[in-house]
């Protein structure tokens, strides 16, 4: 095979990827394109293309990415109700597809045979990358200078652009590294690889302290229409406005902070800390009208697949065969999901305190303690019970041997603490 003449660099502007673009057009000899993806991570974009052709790029590409990566990868993720390993409702994983679905389009604008990331060999991210860009585009070549360069340390890479005369705003290290999108802020690796050590407070972008937070609640009422949430309050907005406005609701009431140690795909345990305060919110009142809306059975179902769908979030296969059907079934099973949320927001909680809709399951009639002039026989459940219990009546007898005598003489209280036993 041809080694690759034509690169497409994934680029921030920051000391890893100012010193990829630098490294592989003088040492792997490639022409390089840098590509920047803007998912919401708040960062000053500008002066960026000139930083980039400045430092030896053929060309530069900017592409705002936050509708898309709301409208097609966060909200899919709330339908599934998906979230990895309890807490972690997975806005760095499903931002890396979007990231990588662009870097492919870039990649066949300028016909290049590689794309490059900044990804480390020790994480996740490395996989998310590549197995996209294998998925949506199979002739890709992929380059990951941190698998296969010299540098080991970023002090290293701080001499490599002073030698070079490298621009990087900055050479300081920092106590913890962030990645910040319109989903989340996480957090990771310096003063948060002990488990043990609570992170800083100034640290928290997105989120006041709950211990600081409004001494009076706040409410929010958001409408979902097929599982998807569509106004705030009565207004009308776009996935990504939902998200925004959520995000700034939520921080001031200290909503959506989560710290675990989690499994990453290689094997290795990895301490983050995340800022989650919208897609906090929206998963709550999601869930309010999923409660009345969704069939016990359908409901289940959907839960008994959200493990696998979180899985495939978390391990970078977005654009596979199990998750394209994974995705149809859940946009199906949302189809009746449509109603009224309405959410407290207080001291870091989000509590469901009301929830409605027209179609909804819910069925005060038959769910009241007081008469409910006879829809619901109560007789019947006699022999609901009966027939539910006998399968339990047959493993007692087979235990204690009485299965072809069930009506011999038995000390019942022997038989109860054998049973125990």
């Amino acid at each position: 095979m041809n080694a690759p003449r034509k690169v497409v660099l994934a680029y921030s502007g920051g000391l890893d990827t100012s010193v990829m673009l630098h490294w592989l057009k003088h040492t792997r000899g490639l022409e390089v394109h840098c590509f920047t993806a803007d998912v919401g991570q708040a960062e000053e974009l500008d002066g960026l293309e000139a930083k980039a052709l400045r430092s030896g790029a053929a060309s530069f590409h900017l592409a705002d990415l936050t509708d898309e990566f709301a409208r097609d990868f966060i909200y899919p993720a709330i339908k599934a109700n998906a979230h990895y390993e309890g807490d972690y409702l997975l806005g760095t994983s499903l931002a890396r597809p979007c990231i990588a679905r662009a870097l492919v389009r870039v990649a066949d604008e300028v016909g290049a045979d590689a794309i490059a990331h900044g990804a480390t060999g020790k994480g996740n991210d490395q996989v998310r990358f590549e197995l996209t860009a294998y998925a949506l585009r199979p002739q890709t070549r992929v380059i990951a200078p941190w698998r296969e360069w010299e540098f080991k340390s970023r002090q290293q890479l701080i001499a490599y652009c002073d030698e070079h005369q490298i621009p990087i705003k900055s050479t300081r290290d920092k106590p913890y590294s962030m990645d910040r999108n319109l989903m989340h802020i996480s957090y990771e690796g310096g003063i948060l690889e002990d488990p043990w050590a609570a992170p800083p407070e100034d640290m928290f972008l997105l989120t006041r302290s709950p211990a600081k937070a409004p001494d009076e609640p706040a409410y929010v009422e958001i409408d979902f229409v097929d599982g998807a949430a569509t106004a705030l309050d009565g207004e009308k907005l776009s996935p990504r406005q939902m998200v925004e406005r959520l995000n700034t609701i939520g921080g001031v009431h200290g909503i959506g902070r989560v710290d675990l140690v989690e499994n990453r795909y290689v094997g290795i345990k990895s301490r983050g800390v995340y800022e989650t305060p919208g897609a906090t919110i929206l998963h709550r009142a999601h869930q309010a009208v999923e409660s009345i809306t969704l069939d016990r059975e359908a409901l289940r179902l959907r839960d008994s697949l959200m493990p696998k769908f979180t899985e495939l979030v978390y391990y970078g296969y977005w654009f596979s065969p199990e998750m394209e059907l994974l995705l149809g079934f859940m946009n199906q099973i949302q189809q009746r999901v449509t109603g009224t949320a309405r959410i407290q927001l207080f001291k870091g909680q989000a509590s469901v305190c009301g929830r409605k809709a027209k179609n909804s399951l819910y069925n005060a009639t038959f769910a009241t303690f007081d008469e409910d002039q006879g829809v619901y026989n109560q007789h019947d459940a006699d022999g609901f019970i009966k027939i539910n219990a006998l399968r339990l009546k047959l493993h007692c007898y087979r235990k204690h041997r009485l299965l072809l005598d069930p009506q011999a003489d038995v000390d019942l209280g022997e038989l109860r603490e054998g049973y125990i036993a």
